[in-house]
């Protein structure tokens, strides 16, 4: 046989191999085409998938690359470049090779739908709905680009569309339980008994795994919610929450000692003169999430100057490359406490440059990390030109709001949300933070209180823009029909007009917030 028949008969059983995780296999097979055919650039590709099947991401980086350079238009390669840029925290550069993908011929619905989640994930979420509608189109049947699908739309405003793909995900796999979840945030009371009796079912019958039981637990407390039926669904919430903390490996501690590093490198950096980037273009919204952030950001973004980037993590990121502090999380103590060794003109000119290509095209941006509350000092070290604005919302909405939560499993800094009294205990110190940040920062930092913006929301809107100093503009007051996408747990809500309903919430579970009142001796503050 010559090498024109060896070589592809390699690299399909490499890929074969490869599906088996018969890594060795892979190895010898790729490493033989490449003897035979030096610039073959599906070996490199697959060597570049073994590597990151090991989470060797710079390896894979570095391999996929020589595939590239043999054939740079191939779609499959530049949709795996993005993923595994988005593993090493490269999320411009991740949505570049997305892009770049997505503008040559895509051959496969795994490549589109591959292409469709790494805008997603770089933020992109609009410019994500023609990949996933492409991955449907060529696998119907796929219920998880279904879903892919269902999420974009949702971000975007299209509820209805999210609604048909979502259930259109659970007619295909029905035990999809991110799905029935998922359902549950887009319309008001989806199910019906039939349905209410399949989730029962699944739950009290089916043993699902934690992941699958919280999911559904989710579902069907937001269906006894909206039903009004409020004992039930804490109670949903709870076995879900319960299981699901049983198998992380969870202290409170662990983040009690992030708010100790964050006020320690206030005291620290609050002794040094030095001077930050001089760019006047981001305005931080921080807090704790569910207390209004995504509205203020919705209010602030439908001023013509002002560019919603999004939930970015490019300050940690920025952060941590730049004090490399060891250990695999952005955030911890260590690096929080480094940040009086880094330069902060560095540090600010490091971040902005990495919102990039996205952020340039108006005066202001914002990023709505929640957690940059922790970096607040550091932020007005490295940026003194920018803008912090700190949500603040009645302690126990607060509280039931994270607990009612159903976060990213995978997203390690909100584990305090799977139990009640953690969840009373992280607001607590988030609590005597943002009074630290508050006297530290002066002027820079402005609190706002989701209660004064419901009630008030021209005079808290006027409040808003004068503090980053813009034009007052009434579309801010139609923020519900601003049309950039929302990718958080507020993205029905915040396309609604201003509502009350949301105001202690926490009245319908006073019950079950007795011991939160007790723990943190709320009795005059609800």
């Amino acid at each position: 046989m010559s090498s024109q028949q060896i070589v592809p008969a390699r690299l399909e059983n490499a890929r074969a191999a490869l599906a088996a995780r018969d890594y060795r296999r892979v190895h010898q097979l790729c490493t033989e085409a490449l003897l035979r055919q030096p610039q073959t650039a599906d070996a490199f590709f697959l060597l570049a998938m073994l590597a990151a099947d090991h989470h060797n991401y710079a390896k894979a980086l570095e391999v996929i690359d020589r595939a590239l350079a043999i054939a740079p238009q191939r779609a499959e390669y530049l949709a795996h470049k993005g993923r595994f840029l988005l593993a090493v925290s490269r999320p411009r550069e991740a949505l570049e090779a997305a892009l770049a993908g997505v503008d040559t011929e895509v051959d496969s619905a795994l490549t589109w739908d591959t292409l469709g989640v790494v805008l997603t994930r770089a933020g992109a979420h609009r410019e994500a709905i023609a990949p996933f509608q492409r991955a449907v189109a060529a696998d119907p049947d796929k219920a998880a680009y279904r879903y892919n699908l269902g999420a974009a739309l949702q971000f975007a405003g299209d509820f209805a569309g999210a609604e048909a793909a979502y259930r259109a995900a659970l007619a295909i796999e029905p035990q999809m339980a991110s799905a029935w979840s998922a359902l549950a945030q887009v319309r008001k009371a989806p199910f019906d008994e039939a349905q209410c009796v399949q989730l029962t079912q699944a739950l009290n019958a089916g043993k699902p795994d934690a992941d699958a039981e919280l999911h559904l637990c989710h579902a069907l407390a937001k269906q006894r919610e909206d039903e009004g039926r409020y004992a039930e669904s804490f109670a949903l919430l709870s076995r879900g929450k319960a299981r699901k903390r049983g198998q992380l490996d969870y202290q409170i501690n662990r983040d009690l000692a992030l708010f100790e590093a964050a006020q320690e490198s206030a005291s620290q950096l609050a002794t040094r003169d030095w001077r930050g980037c001089d760019s006047a273009e981001p305005i931080f919204i921080v807090g704790m999430p569910r207390t209004g952030t995504t509205l203020v950001e919705r209010i602030l973004s439908s001023h013509p100057q002002v560019y919603a980037a999004g939930e970015l993590s490019h300050f940690s990121l920025a952060l941590k490359r730049l004090s490399a502090t060891p250990g695999a999380h952005v955030l911890d103590p260590d690096t929080l406490r480094a940040a009086a060794g880094v330069d902060p003109a560095q540090l600010g000119q490091a971040y902005v440059s990495s919102t990039r290509p996205r952020t340039g095209h108006t005066p202001r941006f914002i990023d709505k990390m929640p957690l940059n509350f922790f970096y607040a000092g550091i932020i007005r070290r490295a940026l003194p030109k920018a803008k912090i604005i700190c949500l603040r919302r009645n302690p126990l909405d607060t509280i039931l709001s994270n607990y009612r939560q159903l976060f990213a499993t995978g997203f390690s800094y909100y584990n305090y949300a799977y139990d009640l009294l953690d969840c009373a205990r992280y607001w607590q110190s988030f609590d005597q933070l943002m009074e630290h940040w508050s006297k530290l920062l002066g002027d820079a930092f402005l609190e706002v209180h989701y209660e004064q913006v419901v009630a008030d929301l021209e005079g808290q809107a006027r409040r808003l823009l004068a503090h980053c100093e813009l034009p007052w503009d009434r579309t801010c007051l139609n923020f519900h029909n601003n049309a950039s996408p929302v990718a958080t747990a507020s993205s029905v809500q915040v396309r609604q007009p201003i509502y009350t309903a949301a105001v202690e919430r926490w009245r319908r579970y006073a019950d079950q917030l007795a011991p939160v009142v007790a723990l943190l001796n709320l009795e005059n503050r609800s």
